[in-house]
């Protein structure tokens, strides 16, 4: 399963500050759809602590962004529209800004990505 997310409303950052997040539900990896006036790297892991899901770089389980409530380990509650809030964790942890997140889409086909950015297993 993968699922479109749209982080938002970090307006600290810049009033119209936004990114699209690919999440691979299985793989545990992300990529950079889309953004503007948020700075993160093209792709990197996912992490779920109590409930949340950590958007992390390739290589660091430090979180660069906490989706609040958005659990991938949950088989249920995950639908398009579902919404929370997202805490940018800026500048290694020491600044926290917060947004919000949705969900755009939920796609359950297995398919490969158009851009193979993932440089871990049979994608690399």
């Amino acid at each position: 399963m993968r699922l479109t997310v749209q982080l938002d409303t970090f307006n600290r950052a810049h009033p119209m500050a936004f990114a699209i997040l690919w999440l691979d539900k299985e793989k545990r990896q992300w990529s950079r759809e889309g953004h503007f006036g948020l700075e993160l790297p093209e792709w990197g892991s996912l992490h779920v602590d109590c409930g949340n899901t950590h958007v992390c770089e390739p290589n660091d389980r430090t979180p660069v962004y906490v989706l609040e409530r958005l659990n991938l380990d949950c088989c249920y509650g995950l639908f398009e529209g579902v919404a929370g809030r997202a805490e940018w964790c800026a500048e290694g942890g020491h600044a926290l800004m917060t947004g919000h997140w949705h969900v755009q889409c939920i796609d359950n086909e297995r398919v490969q990505p158009e851009h193979g950015l993932f440089a871990t297993g049979e994608d690399s």
